[in-house]
């Protein structure tokens, strides 16, 4: 029983290198978000400054290590073994609920799981121990939790939520009225003294108040204390002169400048504060494996050992240092969670990842109307005054130029680096682990709030998406604290087989989330899959809609053919899958159709004519794919209700119009994928056929209904289904005609264009 420790030790060194990459996956990337945002900095100059800030952070976290001995439980009131029951239920948690958000893409905070985990741990093995003994009570559950700093703690990681937004918003707001969205002109006056007051208050609060908890403190004690007034003063002369030279030097914005040394230190004050979430824990165990042996191995020796204030050792926080730097570098998982940040403050429209709920149009509604309300106090003239300076630029793109476009300016990148930099630096100075990731979201979130990036079309999905992300924060906080509790008690009930177990667990389940993100982050954009048109002549849209036709045509076939052969064979299965692709399929319709906007921005004044054939080319896909909802949707409801099979005779006429669909549907693909439109003609002459051929089925159901029907539900899914059928049959002859007659217009102006060219 004397080696488990051994073997426990072991196993949580490993996990705390595992925990190390899934933490450093969500949390590093937060700091790298503005200047990622802002695309100011090339992505391998940004990733060698950060590198850089995280190397020299990690030696400066050691006095940070303290809060996992004994900021949340009193390590006297537990014996050793309970201890590394603790540590080991916590380690196991901890990376799960990690990576599980890691896999989602949502940013969380690895401050909040440690904390919870630890809390949970604890007061479940509190409760074993209360339990086991026959003086103590649910009463003095107290005495093994340190209750205060605990809920300092808790305190201070949701009041920062708080601070970080009010204060990111404020000083954006400020920011913009004086350089406003044409920065380009005041910046050359006051871009210098802007880059001394952001790198001065970077320098001050990270690399001065953040020394506070470091061993390195105490020789620059006499230094910095009393000197304040004059450290700042000489800051602001260096950095202004600096900002200036580099000015004349370089000839570009000594924002940049700003921006580089942001990150240095956001990553610096990352590290410094973060690094006790992935080793904290691991080196608490290290430290009570050692008074352990020193103590004879008693098993049950009081672990009051961990209130003494032990120096961390530095070459495991440059090893943990390096493991984090190069986690950065080649973590695929940290910029699917870095994508959320950036859609949700980018300046611009982009594809929304989030739904609106009740409450983010609530929250709209209510901000509106209070908006409103404040307006009418402030003069009409001041308000003018203060829009002017929130006026954007006039361009016009879409949601996919928009992606590629920086997600905001440099203005913005600067504050959110700064304020987020110096918030950070403030908690460690001040020894709380407040989180990194509530901070520099929050702060984001903020400014973009100032910067009115979330307007009127995008608001109510932003707020949805804020409160996605706010919500999981506290399901990570009452996760990590029930799954800690049960891990815990499964350990304590048979540690030498739960161990091997949850660890086998945690293995498996880390690949398998380790294949799926892999798999979904490989995925290109499908062959089939619809794409936004850039043309600006007629002639170039009715090319490039012809790809769409053709795959919605393949795509509609395919999908009308599983319905038909879902209710034949009664596989819900396949009906169920049906349905997804039907909803993919609309959804990308519904897409092309809010680039309409675009579309028309976009289109040469000369070729307006190309607006009303796409968006009657669009109406026409949207009726198709509505009558494949449909479809698809009651051929799936039939079956899962388990209602009558359709008689022979019916599944028989529904393959008949299947084959006759798919000839059509064919023939159509083929003309539009050679753009052989002259072949469309012909196509359109079948029009009569076959919808001739859909009416003689309804006749022919009209007259088994008199006479033989007897089930209610099979007459209406089979009149339901040649109806919407017919729908589909007209809804694809009137895109072929409109397509075939625009066409046939087109091309001796499209030659002329083209010659001119």
């Amino acid at each position: 029983m004397d080696n488990i420790y051994l073997l426990m030790l072991i196993a949580i060194t490993v996990l705390a290198v595992v925990d190390i990459v899934v933490g450093v996956s969500n949390d590093a990337i937060n700091f790298l978000n503005s200047a990622i945002g802002s695309k100011a900095i090339s992505m391998r100059t940004i990733m060698i400054i950060a590198s850089l800030g995280i190397f020299i952070g990690a030696v400066f976290s050691s006095g940070m290590m303290e809060v996992a001995r004994k900021g949340i439980f009193v390590p006297a009131q537990f014996e050793f073994g309970e201890i590394m029951l603790i540590f080991m239920a916590v380690m196991i948690t901890d990376i799960l609920l990690l990576d599980f958000f890691n896999t989602l893409g949502l940013p969380t905070s690895t401050t909040v799981s440690i904390v919870f985990n630890l809390l949970g741990a604890a007061v479940v093995m509190s409760l074993i121990k209360i339990s086991h003994s026959e003086t103590e009570t649910l009463s003095d559950l107290g005495k093994y939790i340190a209750t205060d700093t605990a809920l300092t703690i808790i305190s201070g990681i949701l009041l920062s939520v708080i601070i970080a937004f009010s204060v990111g918003a404020l000083v954006q707001w400020i920011s913009r009225l004086i350089f406003t969205f044409n920065y380009e002109k005041k910046i050359k006056n006051f871009g210098v003294v802007f880059g001394g007051v952001a790198l001065t208050a970077i320098t001050y609060f990270i690399f001065l108040k953040g020394l506070k908890g470091t061993p390195y403190y105490k020789e620059m004690k006499s230094v910095v204390e009393g000197n304040e007034i004059y450290i700042i003063i000489g800051s602001f002369v260096f950095w202004t002169l600096f900002s200036f030279i580099f000015e004349k030097i370089t000839k570009k914005t000594s924002l940049l400048a700003v921006i580089a040394v942001g990150t240095f230190g956001l990553a610096l004050a990352f590290s410094g504060n973060d690094l006790v979430n992935f080793i904290g824990v691991p080196m608490a165990a290290y430290h009570s494996y050692e008074a352990w042996v020193a103590g004879g191995m008693d098993a049950g020796m009081s672990m009051s050992v961990l209130e003494k204030k032990v120096p961390a050792e530095p070459y495991l926080l440059f090893i943990a240092g390096a493991i984090m730097v190069l986690t950065l570098w080649f973590s695929k998982k940290a910029k699917s969670v870095a994508e959320t940040e950036l859609s949700l403050s980018r300046q611009g429209d982009t594809h929304d990842k989030f739904e609106p709920n009740r409450l983010s149009r609530a929250i709209v509604k209510g901000s509106t109307q209070l908006s409103n309300y404040f307006g009418v106090l402030v003069p009409k003239s001041l308000q003018g005054k203060i829009d002017m300076s929130f006026e954007k630029p006039a361009s016009v793109m879409t949601k996919d130029q928009s992606i590629d476009a920086p997600a905001f300016d440099m203005i913005r990148a600067s504050v959110n680096l700064m304020v987020a930099g110096v918030l950070i630096a403030v908690a460690t100075s001040l020894k709380l682990p407040l989180s990194t990731t509530y901070v520099t979201f929050m702060v984001a979130m903020g400014t973009s709030l100032a910067d009115r990036a979330w307007g009127r079309e995008s608001a109510v999905y932003r707020v949805a998406g804020v409160l996605n992300v706010i919500g999981g924060w506290f399901g990570t906080a009452f996760g990590a604290f029930v799954a800690a509790g049960i891990v815990v008690f499964l350990i304590n009930w048979n540690p030498s087989v739960m161990i091997p177990i949850l660890l086998l667990i945690t293995a498996f389940l880390l690949y398998k989330n380790y294949v799926s993100h892999k798999k979904s982050s490989n995925k290109i954009a499908e062959e089939d899959s619809l794409k936004e048109t850039g043309s600006s002549s007629v002639q170039g849209v009715i090319l490039e809609s012809a790809d769409n036709i053709a795959n919605v045509v393949k795509r509609g076939n395919k999908i009308y053919t599983n319905a038909v052969n879902g209710l034949a064979k009664q596989d819900l299965s396949l009906l169920k899958k049906n349905r997804k692709q039907v909803d993919k399929l609309s959804k990308e319709v519904d897409s092309l159709r809010d680039n309409i906007f675009y579309f028309i921005k976009n289109l040469d004044e000369t070729s307006l004519r190309a607006s009303s054939f796409y968006i009657n080319i669009l109406g026409y896909l949207e009726d198709m794919t509505q009558s494949l909802e449909y479809i698809s949707k009651v051929s799936h409801k039939h079956i899962n209700n388990n209602h009558k099979k359709l008689k022979f005779s019916q599944i028989k006429e529904l393959k008949e119009i299947d084959v006759t669909l798919e000839t059509l549907f064919n023939d159509t693909k083929a003309a539009f994928d050679s753009h052989s439109f002259e072949q469309i003609g012909s196509i359109i002459k079948r029009k009569k056929d076959v919808l001739d051929l859909v009416t003689d089925k309804i006749v022919k159901q009209v007259a088994r209904t008199r006479t033989e029907e007897s089930s209610p539900k099979n007459t209406t899914l089979y009149f339901g289904l040649l109806v919407e059928t017919k729908d589909l049959l007209t809804a694809t002859m009137n895109l072929l005609e409109e397509y075939y007659n625009s066409h046939d217009s087109s091309v001796e102006p499209a030659t002329i264009n083209t010659d001119e060219e």
